[in-house]
């Protein structure tokens, strides 16, 4: 028995070096390509006149769908800011989904909506509509009134009552760059390829103070959890985006801030209100319908088109996010096995997905058993001095490495923080995040697993704050007075 238990910890420790082998060599290849899409995005930056496309006819008109449940604390600030854009033609649609605070007060008190009638088709099925409200001083401004369904279900009543043939989806905590809708369009239609969804670039809101408005000096919040979150977003979106994009194997889009094509999600059946993490298992959606149909397709991220949204900065409210993000994945990767490994989805089915599948997700119990097996090993002398430092450089050190090599990137080419005490505040969390916050976020990864496994599970709500703006005063100046018509 004890030469099983010998053998099969061996084994582990293994396995546990392979795991952090794969994961660092993956890790630096698209560290690598992000670099050089990064490099040449900024030259091309340099001669193209993205701002042509606001003046143009050719520029397609796009719904801003912004999903809502007891969002009272942010959901002003959100709508200002997208009423906002700095484009042709759009329209601003809130879905009130079935919200037990003010959030419908609010707006209908700010924008002085009155309750009207309008035709309603439910191409996707959802939960009963209860009522539209509208000002036609705000010609493009809409609010749905609808039964509680979850996120899911309130984009598919966004979607059925949009009237453009492009969408995007916004958090209802989150802000947007005036030229942010622009920006993302861009990368659409200067595409040789159909693009039939687009992601745009995820910023921290915390501690900034109106992002939106030009020339506001970025700000660093003052949350060390805040913090340790963007470096991963800065991690995430530099070479985790652009990365994957750059190989074709985008699976990822933030639902804080995405573009679609409305007739290939209606195609797809819309969004999955079972899922917990809709807005990836849709781009899975898209990756099946496409292939089926062999038509030529593009996924694409735009890292201009920025984004800003709130992040918790309590330890309770992350777990519950990082938590859902767990069962989110492994429940659309379960929805969609048939492309795991599949060639006839190409670089998605081959190794995007497999590899946030076996190595971002499942792999939090080998990160976990790694730090507690390894050093009992040692020190029971069945693991050797070389392959315990191995492990200490390959978990540790280079993880390290990888994260001050993501954020020195990041400030020499896309330049988000430009200060040299943002730098080095960025650079002191990049060292020390992979020393206790990575665990912690194996550890609510573990638990996810579990969950999926063993518990019933649903949308853990995550509450944000709404203090990085002054008070509800000044959404309803800008709202009322500075409305793109």
């Amino acid at each position: 028995m004890t030469s099983y238990l010998i053998s099969g910890i061996i084994f582990f420790n293994i396995a546990v070096g392979v795991y952090y082998g794969l994961l660092n060599s993956v890790y630096t290849l698209l560290l690598s390509i992000a670099l050089f899409t990064v490099i040449r995005h900024g030259s091309r930056a340099k001669y193209t006149e993205d701002r042509l496309w606001l003046y143009s006819n050719e520029t397609p008109p796009v719904s801003i769908l912004i999903p809502a449940c007891n969002e009272e604390d942010v959901i002003l600030r959100t709508v200002a800011s997208a009423l906002v854009q700095e484009y042709p033609s759009f329209e601003v649609i809130v879905i009130n989904d079935g919200s037990e605070d003010k959030t419908l007060q609010l707006l209908i008190e700010t924008y002085n909506l009155q309750k009207v009638d309008q035709l309603y088709r439910d191409i996707l099925k959802t939960e009963p509509i209860k009522g539209f409200y509208y000002n036609k001083e705000h010609p493009n401004f809409l609010v749905v009134d609808k039964e509680k369904g979850g996120k899911a279900d309130a984009l598919n009543a966004g979607i059925n009552i949009s009237h453009y043939p492009y969408f995007c989806s916004v958090d209802a905590d989150s802000i947007l760059d005036t030229s942010a809708l622009l920006k993302i369009m861009v990368q659409v239609v200067e595409s040789k390829v159909p693009v039939i969804a687009c992601g745009g670039d995820v910023r921290v809101l915390n501690g900034m103070d109106h992002p939106e408005v030009q020339g506001n000096a970025p700000e660093l919040p003052e949350s060390s959890l805040a913090m340790f979150q963007i470096v991963e977003y800065l991690r995430s979106f530099l070479f985790g985006r652009i990365g994957w994009n750059a190989l074709g194997g985008s699976v990822i889009l933030s639902g804080a801030f995405s573009l679609f094509l409305k007739d290939a999600v209606v195609r797809a059946g819309g969004y999955d209100r079972k899922q917990v993490s809709e807005d990836l298992e849709i781009v899975l959606k898209l990756h099946r319908l496409y292939a089926h149909e062999k038509r030529p397709y593009k996924i694409d991220y735009a890292l201009d088109a920025i984004c800003w949204t709130e992040v918790p900065e309590k330890i309770g409210q992350l777990g519950r996010q990082r938590r859902r993000w767990q069962v989110g994945l492994l429940q659309a990767c379960w929805k969609h096995r048939g492309m795991i490994f599949n060639p006839k989805y190409k670089t998605v089915g081959l190794f995007s997905l497999p590899y946030f599948l076996f190595l971002e997700s499942t792999g939090a119990v080998i990160e976990l058993l790694g730090f507690v097996v390894m050093p009992l090993a040692y020190y029971f002398g069945l693991l050797s001095v070389h392959y315990f430092i191995l492990f200490l450089l390959l978990a540790l050190v280079y993880g390290t490495f990888l994260s001050v090599a993501t954020i020195l990137l990041e400030e020499m080419t896309i330049k988000r923080y430009p200060s040299w005490k943002h730098l080095a505040r960025l650079l002191l969390y990049g060292s020390i995040e992979h020393f206790g916050y990575r665990q912690i976020n194996a550890w609510w990864r573990l638990q996810g697993i579990f969950q999926f496994f063993f518990m019933p599970y649903s949308w853990e709500y995550v509450h944000k704050s709404g203090k990085t703006h002054s008070d509800h005063e000044s959404h309803k100046t800008l709202g009322s007075e500075d409305v793109k018509q």
